[in-house]
């Protein structure tokens, strides 16, 4: 299974997704591809898409954790591997 979650893609390369993906929401887009057709659409992500478009890249692994993350362009929320196991850093706000 292959998830990207973007904040702004390129017209031609959204256009492009929807071969592959449903898109259940602007700019969220799950598939359930084989990995070979994933590695190429991850590739195809990185080629054309620039670091503006703030893309996740949440991927199925054979191996634990059983998923990997990845970015194109700084992520509106960083991400720390802890223990072999990514995690996206969340911000508790406080009311005052």
């Amino acid at each position: 299974m292959l998830i990207v979650i973007a904040n702004d893609l390129p017209p031609a390369v959204r256009g492009r997704m929807k071969l592959w993906f449903i898109e259940p929401r602007p700019n969220v887009f799950v598939s359930g591809i084989k990995d070979s057709v994933a590695t190429t659409v991850v590739d195809y992500l990185y080629k054309h898409c620039p670091a503006e478009s703030g893309v996740l890249l949440m991927r199925s692994t054979p191996y634990q954790p059983g998923f990997e993350i990845r970015t194109i362009g700084p992520p509106r929320k960083s991400t720390i591997t802890l223990s072999g196991l990514q995690l996206i850093i969340e911000t508790l706000k406080t009311t005052n």
